[in-house]
C-alpha cells in the first residue's frame, strides 16, 4: 500500500515509522529541522524498549510524492486548513484519508443522518473549506490513543499505548477500512474497525474537552487537576454537559462520568497536549476540542454554560500567549 503521512511529527512519525519497518511504501511530509534530520540520518524511533532507524521518502513537497492509495493526516486539526491545499497532488480517484487529529472533525455529520445531516462546523471548518476539498467521503475517521513526542529532530519517543480505532463515517466495515486496518495491525498496532466511531470519539473527547483546558489555564498537570476537589468537579460539570450534547446526536456512553473520571486519575503524572503546547509556545489546539461542542450545544439547542465560561478563558490565555487565532 502506498501512504504518505503528511505531518509526521510526533503521532505521524510514529505511524509512518512502523508502517514503513512492516513493509509498505510510506512517504513522509514534513519541514524544518525535522525533515533535515530524517533525510540525514533517518527516522530513529524509541519505542518498548526498541529504537529502530527506517529510511521512508522524506520530502516537504507533496508534488514528488504523486497519488497515494492512502493519506494519513497527522497535523493539529486547526492546521487542517493551512494545508488543505498541499493535500491535492497526494489525492488520486481512490485515495482514503485518514484524518489522525484529536477533537471534533470537520466531518462529523457526513452520513450522520437525521436533521443534522451535512452541517459544517464553522469552529473547525470555517466556511465549509475542509468540506470541499477535503471531501469527507474520502474519509476513514481515525481516533488516537497512543503518546509520543518529537524528543529531538528526527528522533520520536513512544511511551504508551498502540491503539488506533478507525470507522467509516456511515459505520460500514468498507474494504478501504479494512484494508488500512490490515495494514496497521501488521505494523504492530491495535486498530480494529469501529461501526460507531462517533461514540469512541466521544469518550476521548470527553477528557480532551475538559481536562486538557483547564490543565493549560491552571499550568497544572493531570494529576493535579483530578486530585483537586475543585477543578475535578468544573471537569465533572464540563463532560456532563458534553455528554448532553453528544446524546441528543445519538452517542451512547459505554461509562457514566465518573468512570471516565477516575480512568484520567489512574494516568497519573501527565501533562496534556494543550498545556504542552502552551509551554513550548506552539498554537493550542482549543476549537476542536472545546469550541466545536460549545457550538453542537447550540445546533442541538442545549446550554452549554461551564463549558463556554472555559472556553473564553482558555481563548483568551492562549491569545495572549500569541497561540490562538479565532476561526475566520
Amino acid at each position: 500500500m502506498k501512504i504518505t503521512v503528511f505531518g509526521a511529527g510526533a503521532i505521524g512519525g510514529f505511524m509512518g515509522a512502523k508502517l514503513a519497518l512492516a513493509g509498505q511504501d510510506v512517504s513522509l511530509i514534513a519541514r524544518g529541522p525535522h525533515l533535515a534530520a530524517m533525510r540525514e540520518r533517518g527516522l530513529k524511533l524509541i519505542s518498548e524498549g526498541k529504537t529502530q532507524v527506517v529510511r521512508p521518502r522524506c520530502t516537504d513537497d507533496p508534488r514528488e510524492v504523486g497519488p497515494q492509495d492512502c493519506v494519513i493526516l497527522s497535523v493539529k486539526a486547526h492546521a487542517l486548513p493551512g494545508i488543505a491545499d498541499a493535500v491535492q497532488p497526494l489525492l488520486g480517484p481512490k485515495t482514503t484519508l485518514v484524518p489522525a487529529v484529536n477533537g471534533v472533525p470537520w466531518w462529523y455529520f457526513y452520513k450522520h443522518g437525521g436533521p443534522y445531516e451535512g452541517t459544517r462546523l464553522q469552529t473547525v471548518d470555517p466556511g465549509g473549506a475542509l468540506w470541499e476539498k477535503l471531501p469527507p467521503s474520502r474519509v476513514v475517521g481515525c481516533i488516537v490513543y497512543p503518546a509520543t513526542d518529537v524528543v529531538e529532530p528526527g528522533v520520536i519517543e513512544h511511551t504508551y499505548s498502540n491503539r488506533f480505532d478507525i470507522g467509516e463515517p456511515d459505520g460500514s466495515k468498507s474494504e478501504r477500512a479494512q484494508a488500512f486496518s490490515r495494514a496497521m495491525i501488521e505494523a504492530g498496532f491495535r486498530c480494529p474497525v469501529r461501526a460507531r466511531i462517533r461514540d469512541n470519539l466521544w469518550i476521548k473527547l470527553w477528557g480532551n474537552l475538559s481536562f486538557n483546558m483547564i490543565c493549560a489555564l491552571t499550568m497544572s498537570g493531570l494529576e493535579s487537576v483530578t486530585g483537586d476537589p475543585g477543578t475535578r468537579a468544573v471537569a465533572r460539570q464540563m463532560m456532563v454537559e458534553g455528554q448532553a450534547v453528544a446524546e441528543k446526536l445519538g452517542v451512547q456512553f459505554p461509562l457514566d462520568v465518573d468512570a471516565r473520571i477516575a480512568g484520567a486519575a489512574e494516568v497519573g503524572v501527565h501533562k496534556p497536549s494543550t498545556l504542552v503546547d502552551l509551554e513550548r509556545g506552539r498554537p493550542m489546539e482549543i476549537d476542536p476540542l472545546l469550541g466545536a461542542v460549545a457550538e453542537m450545544g447550540r445546533l442541538v439547542g442545549l446550554p452549554t454554560p461551564t463549558c463556554d465560561v472555559v472556553l473564553a478563558l482558555v481563548r483568551l490565555r492562549a491569545r495572549t500567549a500569541g497561540l490562538y487565532t479565532p476561526p475566520a
